[in-house]
């Protein structure tokens, strides 16, 4: 069979389906012509990731050449056409010419004679007259035949350019080139449209006065070059590639935008102490999904014993992450941080205590170092990585250089030293020790002040395969050990801050090569590869002059690299053979392995019932026993939990199988002999109910025959096993259904009981009766089965007494008034007459019959008070409405025991389900208030409001197109128990405060209950309970109302609660000292914050004390303790004084200004210039967060 031959544009020789790894050369890549002049002719050739997956198609770039090369000039040629790919190692060359004759005689597909390349053969292949389009095409094939096939996953990398000339004039040329994985899959490549058929026999061809194609002769000749493939995926097209069987390695999925987290796992994962370290955690008992070591050491564990890409499902479920998580992109180094600490919390008091401090913590010393006396203020800290910056510096020392870069604090700056007064010092970051192995991230985003916005830094950022770390320690630090470290990983980030995609190059052993680790896909990398490529900074060699390479996650063109590191991990080199160890299967938890092959031993057996399904017939079938534990409408309710002794037992059964056979099987599984059972088939009734119909008397009937005599098709097959439970001459009294004419027919009844002190509804057995009989004869039976009277003669037929089944275990007792109701269905419990027959009843097989005690008014008031039903008929409603509901503590602080489960009516009003839920608790119904259930995050909405008018469902499950109605839970409420009634809370209102505990850079809000009707005043008492407020402290709180970010009105004790609107954000504070202390001449002024414009305010306006004849460099220090705003970040604050006039202009302050002079009208205020941060990460998520 002829190999299919490819090309590059999607279609195939013979119109055959093609993979898409194949593109059109002129419409895709661009059709690189070469012609006589030597001019390139591009067709919209669009630069796209550096590294292609499938074909590159390389244009020659000198164009500039003083001479042409004529066709026959073989050498010539190949240097003009065939130049040399950087960073690749040429194998073999050849050059091989076939001269074509007639031309027109030529059949549709012809191959020149093999030529050799490499040490495989190779041959031309040529449609003269095209592959179904009018050009000529032009193929390079792998000659192997069938006699001569090559090696087991031969392949090999190809750079080739096929050129057809006129023989007899070689100025007279046209050439293609293109690059190629050849395969014994993918044997063939080239150019569909090589060449139009009409030009190559045209008389001018290029204004030449000569045909391409003359006296029906062409030539044509392959340039071959086979290059060395470093990587084995040299321009690989990925189709049917094994990560595991090339690397020995797997990779992990991609759940939607969790390649940032794929990145650092695989990182961990192949630093292998910190695997071998978590592998120590016991988590043996604790084997469930909340548990994030457990599910850590389950990933581990598959990522090194799995043939496939593992799935990371089950850690992010373990970190409590939703849908929306997994689609959010958060940062690396907080995740790392974050996960590194749930990792220490677990493995206190383990024997891998500590392995990860002593693994990833350096020691670095902030200190404050005098000039001109002996002293010095320092603090040692741990760190677990380095942030450093990447914008202004060109390498990993600079950015070190950077980092430990001494400020001198002099002139005004100078530094307070104790006992010496202003001193000139110095003030700086120096390393006491480096950790073992060195996270470094690199500070690639950045907000732009020029862009207002966060912005990618793109500049080229050096990194060595070896650092020296020695430089950058302190003098007093211990340096017997080299710290020179070597780089073992390379986590990438390639787009921009809105859409990018992370990916990692990790070296897994000692001295061995990168892996690129991409989501699933794992491939060996060269060293370039992982470092050079990652540095970021300008494109080289940009092709024609091209404005910029597409980004292929933003598609817009750059100049610059779209991928480049952002995060680094070197290794000690005298300590990377111990954190590079080898994990043997002896050192992962025993537990894991038993886990995860029982889950592949389930998994192989749901495969092979999915395989055999065909053969065999799931039956389900209801016992006697399962009867009487079930409590609800019908026999049994099928979907229920599958390990309730209400639920039925569900068989599977072989279809060639018999009748006889299964009940066989029936009978072992009750410990019975088989003559003591009989199936009895379960019908759908039109009413909705399932109800035994008829039994199943041959028994030699095959189950595929009995389904398909008595069940409908694609209806699951259920039965009802009737039991006798003694045999009467070794056959069993089954009553005969079939009687003989003129005998009145007996028919099957269920009975039921409302048992009205326990509140419950049960089966108690079943029995036969004529269906001449009165209704009121059923009682003798259920006064037997219940042990209400000692048994009698009656005018019944019950297999229950004819097999001398003893009547249930109750004392006996004088026969109560029973009453008895027909379920008809869920909807419809009907009383039944005494005096009617069971036929003129319209009883039939199958027909349950539910009876209760009758009660006396007494009685029925008493069970009434706690809430019971007194009628069997009001306890079928509760059934019908009966829904339970999960009930969750709203404080977060409760214990996970404080969660339980209620079921309850639909139609229960709020002081009802109150008091089922107060009784619950043990709390006082009254004061209790729920909250519905925002079902997207799991947190509370709005209180529910009492009212007498609003069920459950109603609260539950508000009318559809409501607001309520949105994102709901249908099943789950939260609770509160408050210190006081929902009557008195109602008289109430709740406040939002937000209180600032230091200057204006944090605030916690803080609800209080406050009258509705109230001051001020009241809400002093509650919030110095809640903040533990000493009653000094309480004197001096203060209270704000803030609106649009700017204070709108100070407020008074005596200020009315009902004023305050609810627009405005309500702030109280203690009195700050400059206001407690302020005299006569001092006066206040409001100030708020703003972003280059006024217009554009945000974070917490403050009252500040003016103080007449202040500097304002002095002033700026008061600011500084009033807001709580230090360090640099108070550097970058730019001050104003702002009329309160429409469209003023800030006054921008100096240091020698005076703000008294300057701020002179009373509504004059203070503007603090800075970026709003809190808008910079507006559109983004949640914090990442692991449970």
């Amino acid at each position: 069979m002829d190999p299919v031959s490819r090309d590059l544009d999607s279609k195939t020789r013979d119109s055959r389906p093609q993979k898409d790894s194949t593109a059109d050369l002129q419409t895709q890549l661009g059709d690189m012509q070469i012609t006589r002049g030597g001019d390139v002719l591009m067709e919209d050739y669009d630069v796209g990731d550096e590294k292609s997956d499938v074909a590159e198609i390389t244009p020659d770039s000198s164009t500039d050449e003083p001479q042409d090369p004529l066709a026959h000039d073989f050498e010539g040629m190949k240097a003009r056409i065939l130049p040399l790919l950087p960073d690749l190692e040429p194998e073999s060359e050849s050059i091989y010419t076939w001269d074509i004759e007639n031309y027109r005689s030529l059949t549709r597909r012809e191959r020149s004679p093999k030529f050799e390349c490499g040490g495989h053969p190779w041959r031309i292949l040529l449609f003269p007259f095209g592959n179904n389009v009018d050009y000529a095409s032009l193929y390079l094939e792998q000659a192997h035949e069938e006699t001569d096939r090559p090696p087991d996953n031969w392949y090999a990398c190809a750079q080739f350019t096929l050129c057809m000339w006129n023989k007899n004039e070689p100025t007279i040329y046209m050439c293609h080139t293109a690059n190629h994985r050849f395969t014994a899959e993918e044997s063939d490549w080239g150019f569909t449209r090589f060449t139009e058929l009409r030009k190559m026999f045209a008389q001018q061809w290029e204004g030449t006065g000569r045909a391409m194609v003359e006296n029906e002769a062409v030539s044509v000749t392959a340039y071959i070059r086979i290059y060395k493939d470093p990587t084995g995926v040299l321009w690989h097209n990925f189709i049917n590639y094994n990560s595991k069987k090339e690397t020995g390695m797997v990779g992990l999925r991609n759940q939607g935008a969790t390649c940032y987290l794929n990145s650092l796992l695989q990182s961990l994962y192949f630093t292998n102490a910190f695997r071998k370290a978590i592998y120590q955690i016991p988590t043996e008992n604790d084997t469930e999904r909340k548990n994030s070591a457990w599910a850590l050491q389950r990933l581990f564990y598959l990522l090194q014993t799995s043939e496939e890409a593992v799935s990371t499902q089950e850690l992010t479920a373990s970190f409590g992450w939703e849908t929306r998580h997994i689609f959010e992109q958060q940062d690396v180094q907080e995740l790392s941080r974050i996960l590194m600490e749930r990792m220490e919390e677990r493995m206190k008091g383990t024997e891998a205590e500590n392995a990860l401090a002593k693994m990833l913590v350096g020691k670095m010393k902030t200190y404050i170092s005098c000039i001109n006396v002996d002293y010095e203020s320092s603090r040692i800290e741990d760190f677990w990585d380095i942030q450093l910056n990447v914008s202004g510096n060109k390498s990993l020392d600079d950015s070190f250089k950077d980092y430990v870069q001494v400020e001198t604090m002099d002139g005004e700056n100078k530094y307070f030293a104790e006992g010496y007064g202003l001193q000139d010092a110095r003030k700086g970051v120096i390393f006491e020790s480096f950790p073992q192995v060195l996270h470094l991230q690199l500070k690639r985003f950045e907000y732009d002040i020029n862009r207002d916005a966060m912005m990618k830094v793109n500049d080229r950022y050096e990194f060595p395969e070896v650092f020296d770390a020695t430089p950058y320690l302190s003098d007093g630090a211990d340096k017997s050990e080299p710290y020179l470290y070597q780089l073992h990983g390379v986590l990438v980030h390639s787009g921009d801050l809105t859409a990018g995609h992370y990916y990692a190059f990790l070296k897994p052993t000692v001295g061995g090569h990168f892996y690129r680790f991409d989501d699933d896909k794992v491939t060996r990398a060269t060293l370039k590869e992982a470092l050079e490529e990652n540095f970021g900074g300008d494109y080289a060699n940009m092709v024609n002059g091209h404005a910029g390479v597409r980004n292929p996650y933003t598609r817009t063109l750059s100049t610059k690299r779209s991928m480049s590191a952002y995060m680094l991990v070197y290794i000690r080199k005298s300590r990377e053979r111990d954190i590079l160890l080898d994990v043997t299967e002896q050192e992962t938890p025993t537990h894991l392995a038993k886990q995860l092959n029982e889950e592949r031993a389930a998994l192989e057996k749901k495969r092979k019932d999915r395989e055999e399904q065909h053969l065999y017939l799931p039956i389900s079938v209801v016992t006697e026993d399962v009867f009487k534990a079930f409590q609800g409408f019908d026999l049994t309710n099928w979907e229920s939990d599958p390990n309730a002794p209400s639920t039925p037992q569900t068989y599977r059964v072989l279809r060639a199988s018999t009748v006889g056979d299964f009940t066989q099987t029936v009978a072992e599984a009750l410990r019975l002999p088989a003559e003591q059972i009989r199936l009895w088939v379960m019908v759908n009734r039109q009413n909705k109910t399932i109800r035994p119909d008829q039994p199943l008397s041959d028994l030699d009937m095959t189950i595929s025959q009995a389904y398909s005599t008595h069940c409908t098709r694609d209806k699951p097959f259920r039965l009802w096993v009737e039991t006798a439970r003694s045999l009467a001459d070794s056959k069993p009294p089954w009553p005969n259904v079939n009687p003989a004419p003129g005998v009145s027919p007996l028919v099957l009844i269920f009975l039921k009981y409302f048992d009205v002190e326990d509140q419950t509804l049960k089966g108690v057995g079943h029995v036969y009766m004529k269906k001449s009989s009165k209704v009121a004869e059923v009682i003798p039976a259920v006064q037997q089965l219940m042990g209400w009277s000692p048994s009698k003669e009656s005018t019944l037929l019950s297999s229950t007494s004819s097999s001398g089944l003893s009547p249930i275990s109750h004392p006996a007792t004088s026969t109560p008034s029973i009453l008895l109701f027909e379920e008809i269905k869920q909807s419809m419990i009907e009383p039944m007459k005494p005096k009617f027959t069971l036929q003129q009843a319209e009883i039939q097989d199958g027909d349950i019959i539910c009876f209760q005690r009758a009660l006396s008014e007494k009685e029925s008031s008493a069970i009434a008070s706690t809430g019971g039903y007194t009628d069997a008929r009001e306890f079928y409603d509760y059934l019908l409405n009966r829904i339970v509901i999960r009930f969750f503590p709203k404080m977060a602080n409760e214990q996970e025991e404080s969660t339980f489960s209620l079921a309850l009516s639909r139609k229960m009003s709020y002081d009802q389900y109150s008091a089922k839920v107060g009784e619950h608790l043990k709390v006082d119904p009254t004061h209790l208030r729920f909250s519905t259930v925002l079902s997207s995050t799991g947190k509370a909405k709005q209180p529910v409001r009492r009212s007498q008018g609003l069920t459950l469902a109603q609260t539950l499950m508000p009318a559809l197109g409501s607001y309520a109605n949105s994102n709901q839970r249908p099943d789950a409420l939260f609770y509160e128990i408050l210190e006081m009634s929902i009557s008195e809370l109602e008289t109430k209102r709740t406040v939002r405060i937000h209180w600032l505990p230091e200057g204006v850079v944090k605030e916690e809000p803080v609800d209080i209950l406050a009258p509705k009707n109230g001051i001020v005043e009241d809400l002093i008492s509650p919030l110095q309970r809640k903040l533990n407020l000493s009653g000094e402290a309480a004197g001096k709180l203060r209270f704000y109302e803030s609106h649009g970010y700017k204070i709108s009105k100070h407020l008074s004790t005596n200020s009315i609660l009902a004023s305050i609107s609810d627009y405005s954000t309500l702030f109280a504070e203690l009195m700050p000292e400059d206001e407690d202390r302020a005299d006569d001449n001092d006066r206040a002024i409001d100030a708020f914050h703003f972003d280059k414009e006024i217009s554009k305010p945000h974070g917490v306006p403050f009252k500040f004390v003016v103080k007449p004849g202040e500097l304002f460099t002095d002033t700026k220090e008061r600011l500084s303790k009033r807001t709580g705003i230090k360090g640099k970040q108070f550097e970058k604050l730019r001050f104003a004084v702002i009329q309160r006039a429409p469209y003023s202009r800030p006054t921008y302050l100096n240091d020698d200004d005076d703000l008294s002079t300057l701020a002179t009208h009373l509504d004059d205020q203070l503007g603090l210039d800075h970026v709003n941060r809190s808008r910079l990460f507006a559109g983004k998520g949640d914090s990442i967060f692991i449970r």
